[in-house]
């Protein structure tokens, strides 16, 4: 009886160590096979990995030849309260020109400067002077004076972009350095209200998300030249939606040629809108078109001259326009066909210069002699 009692047990304890350790192992080869040989995730083959296509290899060129020449431009200006007056910062981008710290950027970065800082991607950082401003075409250049040879960027041809076309910024967006955004050409010859309700005339539209901190900073194309100065944006609360704006890289050219030449840019003094075709219709004015004067600054040569704006605000298709000033056809006996026409014949006067205008006014033609001034001279 105790014999068959033993037997038993034994073969009872024998069972249970036999399913359990069934079960452990099987446990074992379960978790070992999800911890070991086969991981919780799938990561790229070795071939994908390494591949980029042939627009982000030209992407990421061109940021590295780019972004070191990109700087961050800190303005001091000095606010007034009630009780005291206090030192704020504004910040914006810009870019070298030469290896002797020469720098371009936009005018209203540095329009009310106190001092003037730039800080390069090194971290070093630099006073900055003032050497040239075109408050029309919102370009401003400055100079430091670095310790060793800067790198630079190379001027392109803004006269040959085409809608369509690759662009890449480059700028210090709400402080963040050395950001790159890409896009496209959406427009150009773009006319927008700039700070202190200056027009800002001939300007590339493009979709590259420019922000707050952009401005100054450079619009390059897909060879790295630089072909435009990011200027403005369009969207709620100083926000991007796509549409931001670039001075075309020819305006900040002729400063720097007048510069260089010891020269200061003339003024006429108007701002306008190009009209042509149905629009000129609606308007009661010559089918072929021109450039129908919005305002005329006080004491500009436009103003001695007689030219005349506009007296009322009217709604052409999705535009407000002022209607009742003087059309301008022609400028020096060429017919104007370009939204920068003025700015194009003003690239080859000098102040004490004569332009001479042929405008549509009260229904007839007329010829309007102007003589130039200096820019910001009155």
């Amino acid at each position: 009886m105790r014999l068959r009692i033993f037997v038993i047990t034994a073969l009872l304890v024998g069972g249970f160590l036999f399913v359990t350790s069934k079960s452990d192992l099987a446990q074992h080869r379960i978790l070992g096979t999800t911890a070991g040989s086969t991981p919780l995730w799938s990561g790229p083959s070795t071939a994908h990995a390494t591949s980029l296509s042939a627009d982000e290899n030209n992407n990421i060129d061109i940021y590295k030849a780019a972004h070191i020449a990109t700087v961050n431009i800190t303005s001091t200006v000095y606010r007034r309260t009630f009780w005291e007056i206090y030192p704020a910062k504004d910040q914006g981008s810009g870019f070298l020109i030469s290896t002797d710290g020469k720098i371009l950027t936009n005018n209203h970065v540095v329009a009310n400067e106190r001092q003037l800082e730039v800080t390069l991607p090194d971290q070093s950082h630099y006073k900055a002077k003032l050497l040239s401003r075109d408050e029309a075409n919102d370009v401003a250049l400055l100079q430091i004076t670095p310790r060793t040879k800067l790198p630079s960027l190379h001027l392109g041809d803004s006269d040959g972009l085409q809608v369509g076309q690759k662009v890449l910024a480059i700028g210090n967006p709400f402080g963040l350095e050395g950001t790159l955004t890409t896009g496209i050409v959406s427009s150009l010859g773009r006319t927008i209200r700039g700070e202190n309700e200056r027009t800002l005339e001939g300007l590339i539209q493009t979709d590259a998300a420019i922000n707050p901190g952009n401005s100054g900073g450079p619009l390059l194309d897909s060879a790295g030249n630089v072909v435009g100065i990011n200027t403005a944006i369009l969207g709620p609360n100083g926000g991007n939606v796509g549409i931001g704006f670039a001075m075309p890289i020819n305006r900040a050219k002729l400063m720097l040629d007048d510069f260089q030449a010891g020269r200061k840019r003339p003024k006429l003094g108007v701002s306008v809108v190009p009209v042509s075709g149905d629009y000129a219709d609606a308007l009661s004015l010559p089918t072929r078109g021109g450039l129908l004067i919005q305002e005329v600054d006080a004491d500009s040569p436009a103003a001695r001259a007689g030219l005349r704006g506009g007296r009322q605000e009217v709604q052409i298709g999705n535009a407000q326009v002022l209607v009742g000033g003087d059309l301008i056809m022609s400028i020096d006996g060429q017919a104007v066909e370009h939204d920068d026409a003025i700015s194009r014949a003003l690239a080859h006067k000098r102040a004490g210069d004569t332009l001479e205008l042929t405008i549509f006014r009260n229904g007839r033609t007329t010829n309007v002699r102007v003589r130039l001034s200096e820019e910001g001279a009155i």
